[in-house]
């Protein structure tokens, strides 16, 4: 038996059998989740009553639409967007393969700055294609010039930036945008997915005078339908078009598709949980950079970068010890020692605070 599942995975294709499955851990006795960038604010009880009645409504037995209209209907509207040029997914994680089935194939070049998602790394290499990796800046910001540069060497298929990004919480400045995507020769994708918490302007504008530009946004952060799954990529309708022949049909269900638009109808709820999230997170900021020995990196996103003169797996080893789990982001080759945590409601951020000063006590570091 052992024989013959050798000699089946062998037809595995060897860039599938090369990566490592995507999996965020997990620890018993977690009372305290800040590991994963989500919102930490459920839906209202009202608001799920409502919606409640909307399920009931459902038809389970129908296919959705291969498009969700209705939702892209409304986010037109919302962005002042043609509805044309919106294609909307079953998270922004899924639009990332369809760019993937769409542009890149064996020995296809895509421009990576790093530190970035490593989702985006994955998709390149799963369908063959040559990653090109830009280091950052020692300040750890995307290095524009390098990227500009390797853009106008490489001429890459594509080129993904993420303003502000994730794992470092920095934006990009809109000329530093705007000079790499002059210079590409193929699409850059502008990663939006936490765009609501930046105070810049969104790279949307760019679309009008760059026709390689995508931008990419999810229902998954400020608007905290994590569970759910809705992303939407933003474009010119003829690029729109074309990725749609790579897309799966039916990927966002009936009732996903319901709550985005319902939220849609409340910008008020959302601009204040949006407002308390990044007043939590300048919380928790000046909290870190109150201790002694724990170096910050100021965020533009709700979540914060951080290290201690501690190992990294120690800290979070200390921390789900007492009930609180944050991200180990020390396999990332550019950040040696750091750790992220997101910004939770009061209570988990005291919660964090406290936990890390004892973790940091129990070891001589306080």
């Amino acid at each position: 038996m052992t024989n013959r599942l050798e000699a089946a995975l062998r037809f595995l294709r060897p860039e599938v059998r090369r990566e490592r499955a995507y999996h965020v851990g997990s620890a018993p006795g977690v009372t305290v989740k800040l590991n994963q960038n989500e919102c930490p604010y459920d839906l209202p009880e009202d608001l799920k009553r409502e919606l409640l009645e909307a399920f009931l409504q459902t038809p389970f037995n129908r296919y959705p639409t291969e498009q969700p209209d209705r939702l892209r209907a409304a986010l037109a509207e919302r962005l002042g967007h043609d509805p044309d040029g919106l294609l909307i997914g079953n998270g922004s994680n899924e639009l990332t393969y369809t760019l993937g089935l769409a542009m890149v194939g064996p020995g296809t070049r895509v421009v990576l700055p790093r530190p970035m998602f490593a989702l985006y790394g994955t998709m390149a290499r799963i369908f063959g294609g040559e990653v090109i990796g830009v280091p950052p800046r020692p300040d750890l910001r995307f290095d524009a010039d390098a990227l500009t540069a390797a853009v106008e060497r490489a001429r890459p298929a594509l080129t993904v930036l993420a303003s502000p990004n994730n794992p470092t919480g920095l934006a990009m400045r809109p000329d530093e945008i705007e000079r790499v995507v002059a210079a590409a020769p193929g699409f850059v994708l502008i990663d939006e997915a936490y765009v609501e918490f930046n105070e810049g302007p969104s790279a949307l504008r760019l679309l009008a005078r760059h026709p390689n530009v995508l931008v990419m946004r999810t229902f998954s952060k400020a608007f905290g339908l994590a569970g759910l799954r809705v992303g939407y990529l933003m474009g010119r309708p003829e690029v729109i078009a074309e990725l749609l022949k790579a897309r799966l049909p039916f990927m966002v269900d009936r009732f996903a598709e319901t709550v985005a638009m319902t939220l849609l109808r409340h910008p008020d709820l959302i601009r204040a949980r949006i407002d308390e999230m990044k007043a939590s997170c300048r919380r928790l900021v000046a909290e870190l950079q109150a201790l002694e020995g724990v170096e910050v990196i100021p965020s533009q996103t709700n979540f914060v970068l951080f290290r201690t003169g501690l190992e990294p797996r120690a800290v979070t080893a200390g921390l789900a010890a007492r009930g609180v789990l944050v991200r180990d982001m020390s396999g990332y080759p550019e950040l040696p020692g750091f750790l992220r945590v997101n910004a939770g409601m009061p209570g988990e951020n005291q919660a964090f605070v406290a936990a890390l000063k004892e973790t940091l006590r129990a070891r001589g570091d306080v």
